[in-house]
């Protein structure tokens, strides 16, 4: 899928559905990534990879939607896991206190062995 500024594109790992998103996550690309979440969580896919090796920004309404989904997520057994994050980004998840809530991991094969 892509909105202008933002592309995400679906990959199965098994079990575990990877979203490769690249551009940015703002109040006008953050509904079309939260549609795709939906999507998933719709089609009772609960074990969620987002890599954001390639998003140079995330804005509140971007760390909103992993934070707004993340309950019931994990109500059904499953979990969103970060991965890749550029330091830029990262510093902002850090400063948010994210850290409490999501689980970061450098690479998308090091988070999927946390899924078995």
């Amino acid at each position: 899928m892509a909105a202008e500024g933002l592309t995400v594109n679906v990959t199965d790992r098994g079990i575990v559905k990877v979203l490769q998103c690249k551009g940015y996550i703002d109040t006008t690309t953050s509904g079309m990534l939260e549609n795709t979440i939906g999507e998933l969580l719709q089609g009772k896919n609960f074990r969620i990879i987002i890599d954001l090796g390639e998003v140079d920004y995330i804005s509140s309404a971007g760390w909103g939607i992993f934070i707004s989904e993340i309950k019931n997520i994990r109500k059904n057994r499953g979990d969103l896991k970060l991965v890749n994050m550029k330091p830029e980004v990262m510093e902002i998840f850090e400063l948010l206190d994210f850290t409490n809530i999501l689980e970061y991991y450098k690479t998308t094969d090091e988070a999927l062995k946390k899924f078995k």
